[in-house]
């Protein structure tokens, strides 16, 4: 059967796989001032950004759902709890839309289960091995809510929190601007760390996720988006997805999902996407 052809273009300034130390401080006029010029201009006719309310939390706090529709068939939701990309809506050749995002039902969803879909992660997104660090002579301890290890921010990571939202309207896209402040110690984490993060949604069909955070001490920071991605559209399978990787090595891990050091080659494995095949495609099939 033939796949529906959906395009929507991505572009992320998210800090993936990579571990930063903020050794230097930003003004926050630095940082924010050009945001702002982003801020209060009037979209294109038929772009829009509209809210709703979600539900609330646990502790009873309000979630809202923000809904927005670049007017070309393509709309995102966002929720404020975790900067969560609820559902990315997606128009394939036909013109039929559906949802290529992984999602939950309700907020109690979100909370109960945890499982990231479409959220903001941080303080440190990953594994942090032994659930602590050293900096500048010093340990830091943080929660062991993964195993032994630290996962995701520990118990209270930036998917857990209610966001501020602003939204940003533009002549050519419309979107959010998502702003949290982590204090100083907050899960075991050094230095207060400001984060703002940028999501737009252009008339050209383009997504993008702009993330900048300051600090008042040196710390360890590794912000990313969590969404689970399937352009067949939720529940069906993404086995016929067609896939390449240009990638000849992969780390292996402990039984914690640790990387162990290695640098070990794909080939022979299921790994190994070099070559177009599908996701759902047993290696020992691959080339034959």
């Amino acid at each position: 059967m033939t796949q529906p052809s959906r395009r929507m273009f991505l572009k992320t300034a998210a800090m993936t796989g990579v571990s930063l130390i903020a050794a230097e401080q930003q003004t926050s006029a630095q940082i924010l001032n050009p945001l702002r010029s982003m801020l209060g201009t009037r979209p294109r006719s038929g772009m829009s950004v509209t809210t709703s309310e979600f539900g609330k939390t646990a502790d009873g706090k309000a979630v809202e759902m923000y809904t927005l529709d670049n007017g070309r068939g393509i709309s995102v939701e966002v929720l404020s709890l975790g900067g969560i990309m609820h559902s990315v809506n997606l128009p394939d050749r036909n013109g039929k839309t559906t949802n290529v995002s992984a999602s939950l039902e309700t907020v109690a969803d979100y909370e109960k289960a945890r499982p990231f879909f479409g959220a903001l992660v941080g303080r440190y997104g990953n594994r942090i091995a032994g659930a602590k660090f050293t900096l500048d002579g010093t340990e830091y301890t943080l929660p062991r809510n993964n195993g032994p290890n630290s996962l995701h921010g520990g118990n209270k990571g930036f998917d857990t929190v209610v966001w501020k939202v602003q939204p940003i309207r533009q002549v050519n896209a419309i979107g959010l601007r998502l702003d949290y402040t982590s204090q100083d110690g907050e899960e075991g984490f050094p230095g207060k760390l400001d984060v703002t993060v940028l999501y737009l949604l252009d008339n050209r069909n383009r997504w993008t996720m702009d993330y900048t955070a300051t600090t008042d001490k040196p710390t360890v920071v590794n912000l990313t988006n969590h969404t689970f991605w399937n352009l067949a559209g939720y529940p069906n399978t993404n086995h016929d997805h067609v896939l390449t990787l240009n990638a000849d090595h992969y780390l292996p891990t402990d039984n914690t999902l640790i990387p162990t050091g290695e640098l070990a080659p794909v080939a022979g494995t299921p790994f190994d996407f070099r070559t177009p095949h599908r996701i759902g495609m047993s290696v020992l099939s691959v080339g034959k």
